[in-house]
């Protein structure tokens, strides 16, 4: 009982210690929060919101606080986008106002702003140029070196967006009057850098007429930082002058700076003539450059290490320059020299200083060592600089063996087929504790090992290659026991380049197991990502069939079906890295199966990263080979759709369907618009068809126009001969079909409601139509005279295969002559009782007969014509249906025919027996 209560006392005191702490400290803090501003802080930093941008900007650099300034100062480019005329007219008078006192904050703030409105050229330069370069121009000599220099770093960043005539008035005038003596150090180092950046603006005589005394008189100035400025601004010179005159002018002035007693002086000479080394004639290398680098080299033994440290880093471009212009024993001293740049400061001990020259020397020397291989010839590498290289790869320093590592590739590069000379310091680099190294030789890894393991087919047999096998693997990893997971990511990524250096078998026993441990057991999310790609690398690149089949089986059994949702997760990440790697076809056999089985995963987060991929997956599938396997995702897509509660899983799945539904109506849309495009192409043949076929029969209205002049002269010579020679065996046909027709009930004069349908009246009419039509209306004519008009169909068949366009036209024809034979048939009705003019009458039918023959028979060429044209049309098969029409459009056009021939054979008979009678 006792040591329950006191339990509870002592748990009270353990929890109600903390809070009544907890409860002082925010009792101690809530004063401060009210502190930090107050009320009338508040009002003074209140604006009204019905300023615009300018007003707001004006009133603000008038009453407000130095942060506020700070603002609109650093937003006045943005400014003068929105209303350049505005801004300039009240905003920058303000902006200068202020900086006449301002602090370095808004000091720093304007040169960033007047650099940016400067070169965006934001402004019209001609209009505002001049305001905004006054201003830099005044600050330009402030007091405080740190505004000045900026002020100093916007003037020459502007130059090259000025006008030559801008910088010609408002910057050398000045720079005239400031480069004097009279003026301060500061006025006398910006002028040489102005200097500098200006000579590049202008042709080459007014640079030689202007500026290049300027540029001689501050060379000779008594402040060494003026001459050692000046002195590196010559290379501008150089460049906009010339060759020519940079070895009369500029090289003499170069050369008597390399002797100054200053040492920085002498080192700004120095790199100056050595950029110049491609301006410079092969004789004056070799009398000038050459003597100036041996005497530097000689100098270097003694306490200048400025120009030491400089020789280091120039050393490659210095020997590459001067290879043609030296001989064998300058060269031999250069490469001696070389060496002992190699082990500076590792034979003695100085102080912290010393030392770290040293090792900036050694790291100089990393630097260059490719270009003093090329310098020495690559055959010579073992004898000249092969201990040289060995001892930077092995040196103390890090920072050293970290250089050595960053240009180790460009060394077996040059060596070439000799690269096993340098296998030990890459098993040294490679083992190396310092994670720094093997950074540095991660980023050109894969060319290190392309030109170190591909040197034949015996690779196996050789001593060394387990060696650099085992020195990867246990880089692998003492790289993932670390915390630099970049650095692990960064090494799985270059590891992918095994797969086609190393043999397949090689890969499946010692790198394939350890990726895919990687995969299993990292927690690092990009590094997993980075091992299934070099996973799925090493798959795709096997070339045994039982070793691809293995790897497969255990990705399938310990990820896609493993007990860890984690592993369910990395198989859909495999799942997506190898649907970039593998084809469609090997991606839908082995993974999209398994992948597509986790629908029924109880984790959410497997079911969702698997809806997340599903797009992915179908945009895998071709159809129809895939058509089962588009089946199946769709049942999983039904399936989550059916089952699934998960919010975010289903908004998942619902986009994609949505998706699938845009994706099948698009396709509808696209079949549909190939169908219009189709039928448009249609229209167009048919239309074109139409033309020609207008065009047709128009040719052939011509020729019947023509010969129809012709058969009517012809006709007109030749009727009393026609007549006289066939005149009894037509009146014994026409007395044959008078008889045959007075023998039916039919009357002389018929009415117009006795008369039968006209030819028009079916024209009017559909083909079907029209033919139900002639078959009820002529009906009785059929039966009666049946010998009649198979004869006479017999006679002349009827073979119209044209379009519509035609047959409408010969239609019409038609038309017109049945009522004109209608109208003569009245006539004939009406003057019966004139038997004196029947005979006459007799002969003009006899000759009407006679032409209406001779325009069958011309009707019978065109329809031959028509069935050439008909023989065209029925090649494209686009127009069947319209061939259909024309046929049943000409079989009316002959029963039409026919009807007119029993009309007028009917006519004749009647005009035959009224004669007689």
């Amino acid at each position: 009982m006792f040591s329950s209560t006191r339990m509870t006392g002592n748990q009270c005191s353990l929890l109600y210690g903390p809070l009544e702490e907890l409860q002082e400290l925010a009792f101690i803090e809530r004063p401060i929060r009210r502190s930090l501003k107050t009320a009338e802080e508040i009002d003074q930093l209140t604006v009204d919101e019905d300023l615009n941008d300018i007003e707001r900007a004006v009133y603000l650099l008038s009453v407000g606080q130095e942060v506020q300034r700070v603002s609109v100062i650093s937003n006045l480019p943005s400014l003068v986008r929105q209303n350049p005329a505005e801004t300039f007219r009240r905003v920058v008078p303000k902006v200068r106002e202020v900086l006449n006192v301002a602090g370095a904050e808004i000091q720093l703030a304007a040169a960033a702003s007047f650099l940016t409105i400067l070169q965006d050229d934001i402004i019209l330069i001609h209009t505002h140029t001049f305001s905004i370069l006054k201003t830099v121009l005044l600050h330009l000599n402030h007091r405080d070196s740190v505004v000045s220099n900026a002020w100093l770093e916007t003037l020459l960043s502007a130059i090259n967006a000025l006008p030559k005539e801008t910088i010609k008035q408002e910057v050398l005038n000045p720079l005239l009057y400031q480069s004097q003596l009279s003026h301060s150090l500061p006025a006398r180092l910006a002028s040489c850098r102005i200097l500098g950046k200006v000579a590049c603006k202008f042709d080459t005589h007014l640079v030689k007429k202007e500026l290049l005394p300027l540029a001689r008189s501050l060379c000779q100035d008594v402040e060494l930082e003026v001459r050692a400025c000046m002195c590196r601004q010559l290379e501008s010179f150089a460049r906009a002058t010339g060759v020519d005159h940079t070895r009369i002018e500029l090289l003499p002035e170069l050369v008597e700076l390399a002797r100054d007693e200053e040492s920085s002086v002498r080192l700004a000479a120095f790199d100056t003539i050595i950029n110049l080394m491609e301006m410079i004639n092969a004789d004056d290398r070799l009398h000038v450059v050459v003597p100036m680098v041996m005497s530097a080299c000689e100098v270097s033994s003694q306490a200048d290490e400025a120009v030491v440290a400089s020789l280091s880093f120039q050393f490659g471009k210095v020997c590459s320059g001067l290879a043609g212009s030296l001989l064998d024993e300058e060269k031999g001293r250069l490469l001696q020299r070389f060496k002992v740049l190699c082990i500076a400061g590792l034979q003695i001990e100085g102080n912290q200083t010393d030392l770290n020259e040293a090792m900036l020397i050694r790291c100089n020397c990393c630097y260059n060592l490719p270009a003093m291989i090329v310098f020495a010839d690559p055959a010579h590498f073992l004898s000249e600089l092969y201990p040289s290289f060995s001892s930077l790869c092995c040196d103390p320093q890090v920072r050293v063996r970290r250089s050595a590592a960053a240009s180790f590739h460009q060394v077996v590069k040059l060596l070439g087929i000799n690269a096993h000379l340098v296998h030990k310091e890459l098993l040294a680099l490679l083992q190396d504790e310092a994670l720094e190294v093997l950074d540095a030789l991660m980023n050109h890894l894969e060319e290190t090992l392309e030109a170190v393991l591909s040197r034949g087919e015996n690779l196996v047999l050789d001593n060394k290659f387990p060696e650099v096998l085992s020195a990867l693997l246990q880089v692998e990893q003492k790289v993932g026991g670390s915390l630099r997971w970049r650095l692990h990511e960064k090494l799985l990524q270059h590891y992918s380049c095994l797969a086609r250096l190393l043999p397949g078998e090689v890969l499946h026993q010692h790198f394939s197991p350890r990726i895919f441990t990687i995969l299993t057991t990292n927690k690092v999310l990009p590094v997993q990502k980075e091992a299934a790609r070099t996973f799925c690398t090493f798959l795709r690149y096997n070339r045994k069939h039982e070793q691809r089949q293995e790897m497969m089986e255990r990705l399938i059994q310990e990820l896609a079906q493993g007990r860890s949702y984690w592993n369910r997760l990395r198989f859909l990440d495999v799942c997506e890295t190898a649907s970039e790697i593998f084809s469609r076809k090997y991606f839908n056999k082995y993974f999209l199966i398994a992948a597509l089985e986790l629908v029924q995963d109880p984790v959410v987060n497997v079911r969702y990263k698997l809806c997340q991929l599903l797009p992915r997956f179908r945009s895998s599938l071709r159809l129809p080979a895939d058509k089962q396997l588009l089946q199946q995702l769709n049942f999983c897509v039904q399936k989550i759709l059916s089952r699934e509660k998960d919010k975010d899983v289903v908004a998942t799945i619902r986009k994609f369907h949505k998706r699938q539904e845009r994706d099948l109506l698009d396709q509808k849309k696209e079949k549909e618009e190939n169908l219009l495009l189709e039928m448009e192409q249609l229209e167009c043949q048919q239309t074109e068809g139409k033309l020609n076929s207008e065009k047709h029969m128009e040719r052939k209205r011509r020729d019947s126009k023509t010969s129809l002049s012709t058969i009517k002269s012809i006709s007109v010579s030749s009727s009393g001969a026609t007549l006289s020679s066939s005149g009894k065996e037509m009146r014994k046909a026409k007395l044959s079909r008078s008889r045959s027709l007075s023998s039916q009930p039919t009357k002389s004069k018929p009415t117009n409601s006795d008369r039968p349908v006209k030819v028009k009246d079916f024209s009017s009419m559909s083909g079907p139509g029209r033919s139900s039509m002639s078959l009820s209306k002529d009906e009785p004519l059929r039966t009666a005279h049946f010998s009649t008009t198979t004869q006479s169909t017999s006679s002349m068949p009827v073979l119209i295969h044209s379009n519509t366009t035609s047959l409408l036209e010969r239609t019409s024809i038609l038309d017109h002559r049945a009522s004109s034979l209608d109208q003569r048939d009245h006539r004939a009705s009406t003057l019966d009782h004139r038997i004196c003019k029947m005979e006459h009458r007799n002969n003009m039918m006899e000759q009407i007969t006679g032409t209406m023959d001779q325009r069958d028979l011309r009707t019978a060429t065109i329809d031959k014509r028509d069935q050439r044209t008909s023989t065209l049309d029925q090649r494209d098969h686009r127009t069947s249906t319209l061939d259909q029409h024309s046929k049943t459009l000409e079989r009316g056009c002959a029963i039409k025919d026919t009807q007119s021939r029993k009309l007028l054979m009917n006519r004749k008979s009647n005009s035959v027996q009224s004669g007689r009678d």
